[in-house]
């Protein structure tokens, strides 16, 4: 199913200029824009506040100044970023990725700008700078706010002139990558030396419309990499994903559902396989987490089978003896369940 969904921050009779996916795995209707060519790169956009970064990640897509997307760790930046570029008249260059935080200080310059050859003793082969690698294409820096001072500067003056050299000396380069960077908080100073689009990305917990679709969406890759057939969530499930206060935002949603994936397998998550709303030291261990199911999904079958192990064994497509096994590890006595 598809729609034409008209933005309300664009200009009057403008869209998103596509056709929006939409999923219902767990009846919830999510909108949803591809930003790559696999089924992952895609954004949920349900709640306005998701709605409104998409509109302005589309704007800047459009033009060819920097793009700074904040929001909080786990937020979604990376792939917002993205998807400018994949949204560009570029989206067919290449994308380089440079995560900053990852680059010791000492070699941030290096990493950005390339460096000739003996300019670092330690490593003394020339090296290609990401941006002249991203040549043509764009320049992804995932955390932006973790370069040094210095070497953020040196970027802004890079940007502003045209212009790099790389470390240690040698020819002047023209800059002819397009800049997206994210950070997890606004930057007091002007990060890029001219003129940018700011995107800013909340917090999930102010988000909530997405929550649901969301947990649809990363169930539906989970169970795909997992080769089972997962079906939805509880009621009981879903009130739990709606209640979590998400301090880890939408990182912390995709691996909860893809960790209840790997305990449960197919059929219907339910609120204990996803580990919510519990300190770290009051988690249960996989094996208990994984008799607590066990044990819930015995009782209902046995409920719906009247305490019949043979029926029941044929509901859960097991072998009677086998069901009969996990029946005697749960403790459960079916004869409560016969009328």
């Amino acid at each position: 199913m598809s729609e034409q969904i008209n933005s309300p921050g664009l200009q009057d009779g403008a869209s998103y200029g596509g056709a929006i996916d939409r999923i219902s795995a767990t009846e919830e209707a999510a909108v949803m824009r591809k930003a790559g060519r696999r089924r992952e790169d895609r954004i949920v956009a349900v709640s306005a506040a998701t709605q409104r970064a998409v509109e302005r990640a589309i704007l800047a897509a459009r033009g060819t100044q920097p793009v700074l997307v904040t929001g909080p760790p786990g937020a979604g930046k990376s792939m917002l970023a993205r998807a400018v570029h994949a949204w560009s008249a570029d989206a067919g260059a290449p994308i380089e990725t440079l995560s900053c935080a990852a680059v010791p200080e000492p070699l941030q310059a290096r990493a950005l700008f390339g460096c000739v050859a003996g300019a670092y003793p330690a490593l003394p082969e020339a090296f290609v700078g990401a941006i002249e690698r991203a040549t043509g294409g764009t320049l992804l820096l995932e955390g932006i706010d973790a370069l040094a001072p210095a070497v953020r500067s040196a970027l802004a003056r890079a940007l502003a002139q045209g212009v790099f050299r790389p470390e240690g000396g040698g020819d002047e380069l023209a800059v002819r990558a397009r800049i997206v960077a994210t950070a997890d908080r606004e930057l007091d100073e002007a990060p890029f030396g001219v003129p940018h689009e700011a995107i800013a990305l909340p917090p999930l917990a102010e988000r909530r419309e997405d929550i649901l679709p969301l947990a649809a969406h990363f169930l539906a890759l989970a169970a795909e990499e997992a080769g089972v057939n997962a079906i939805g969530f509880t009621a009981e499930a879903r009130t739990a994903l709606l209640e979590e206060p998400w301090p880890g935002n939408v990182a912390e949603l995709r691996e909860r559902v893809r960790q209840a994936v790997r305990l449960v397998g197919g059929g219907a998550i339910p609120a204990e396989a996803l580990l919510l709303a519990a300190p770290s030291d009051q988690v249960p261990s996989f094996r208990e987490a994984k008799r607590a199911f066990e044990a819930r999904y015995v009782e209902t079958v046995l409920r719906l089978c009247d305490g019949n192990i043979s029926q029941a064994a044929r509901l859960a497509r097991k072998d009677r003896k086998d069901f009969y096994d996990v029946i005697r590890r749960t403790g459960i006595d079916p004869a409560q369940f016969r009328r």
